[in-house]
């Protein structure tokens, strides 16, 4: 290792606690999906502060629309600005893009945290809040890989994007706009929770809704009731029985163990509206993930098929079928070769960062990668924190693994970019 880059790192240990405290800063901004803008200003402040050029934008809904990509909208973009901040290097080098988006979803009742979720507290190796893991660790160890080695006057030759976007946890609007306005480079980061693994694919998720009826009665004729609920749990098997038959037969060579991306499940199940009225509909939403070698519009029609099939052994179901629909979110998939440079350079830059091997695996859930993959920007997901705590009650990250993300993001940037000896 070249004494630049060793002394990189042992200034970012040295500076662990500033780090964290950026981090932490991220962190008490409760930046739910629609409330950005006091994170994007203080971000941009930041970027700013660290000398690189920055273009703070609002999403242009029309622009948007124009695009094949473009994800139809739940909240309108005004006051939710993207930031973008861009270092310029010296030329001669390679480009490099690092994605994150800054809103987190709602945490939910307060009474069910241990700690504020806004809080930022840290407990045993753990740093508690929501968006820890996803992704404002992430974000910090981005901006924090380049400010040290801005700060240790390393001049880059080739440059280095730092992106920050609204919306993702309802689209990829956010991350779309800023490629609409030209923003590309050599290969991307995006640095969602990744476990410390480097991932070149991303599996999918859609969600469904599924009507059942059942028949209206009188509360004082209940016997000639049928209800939906016991209908619709029919139809609750047949998922959870459609779940375990996609893990045992889809296969790809990054998940070898596949149910987490895979995940299938149903996350509503409503009926009724009066204690004393027999209902007459249930509706049923889940999610349905994928593998990157499948296609959406394959498994939408697999999982359709499936329930209609079920449905026709059942004595009322078969005359009175489900109504089955996607509808809301749906993230495809996406994934690069493993063995692209940009793969094989964090891996050296892992193992000599951190004297380990790294884990090449997929990720096991949507990201803004598939964007940028499908607009031809070689793609890789990496980032401290783990995809089990991502929209978890009580979601934390190992203070830790920010660090040693931060180190890996840091050597990886001189590796690729290059820099001037």
């Amino acid at each position: 290792m070249h004494e630049i880059e060793l002394n990189l790192l042992q200034e970012i240990e040295k500076g662990r606690n500033e780090i964290i405290e950026f981090l932490r800063k991220l962190i008490r901004f409760p930046s739910v999906t629609g409330q950005e803008k006091d994170i994007q200003e203080f971000i941009s402040s930041e970027l700013e502060s660290m000398g690189l050029k920055i273009d703070m934008f609002e999403p242009d809904v029309d622009k948007l629309k124009k695009s094949p990509y473009y994800e139809k909208i739940k909240i309108g973009y005004e006051g939710r600005p993207n930031v973008v901040g861009i270092y310029k290097g010296s030329g001669g080098g390679k480009s490099l893009l690092f994605n994150g988006h800054v809103d987190v979803c709602d945490p939910g009742p307060r009474e069910a945290w241990k700690h504020d979720p806004f809080g930022g507290v840290i407990e045993n190796g753990k740093l508690y809040g929501r968006g820890a893991s996803d992704m404002k660790s992430g974000l910090a160890a981005m901006t924090m890989a380049l400010k040290f080695i801005l700060d240790q006057g390393i001049e880059l030759k080739g440059d280095v994007i730092l992106e920050y976007v609204v919306d993702e946890e309802n689209t990829s609007n956010g991350t779309l706009a800023c490629i609409l306005k030209g923003y590309r480079a050599d290969a991307a980061i995006n640095c969602e929770a990744s476990d410390l693994e480097i991932q070149p694919a991303v599996s999918g998720s859609m969600w469904f809704e599924i009507l059942v009826r059942g028949r209206s009665a009188s509360m004082s004729r209940i016997w000639e009731h049928v209800s939906p609920i016991e209908q619709g749990y029919k139809i609750f098997q047949a998922i959870k029985e459609l779940y375990e038959i996609r893990v045992r037969e889809k296969k790809h060579p990054l998940y070898p163990d596949p149910r987490g991306a895979l995940g299938l499940f149903v996350g509503v199940f409503q009926s009724g509206t009066f204690p004393s009225n027999p209902p007459e509909i249930c509706i049923i939403k889940g999610r349905m993930g994928i593998l990157p070698n499948e296609k959406v519009e394959d498994a939408q029609r697999e999982f359709i098929e499936f329930i209609k099939e079920r449905a026709k052994f059942d004595p009322w179901l078969r005359y009175n079928p489900p109504e089955v629909q996607f509808k809301g979110y749906c993230g495809a998939p996406a994934e690069i070769d493993p063995n692209h440079p940009i793969v094989q350079t964090f891996k050296e830059a892992f193992k000599e960062s951190l004297g380990r091997e790294a884990v090449v695996k997929g990720h096991e859930g949507a990201s803004d990668m598939r964007i940028l993959v499908w607009e031809g920007i070689p793609t890789i997901v990496f980032g401290p924190g783990t995809i089990t705590q991502m929209h978890a009650i009580n979601e934390w990250v190992n203070v830790n693994d920010v660090i040693e993300a931060t180190k890996v993001i840091a050597l990886g940037i001189l590796k690729w970019c290059g820099y001037k000896t």
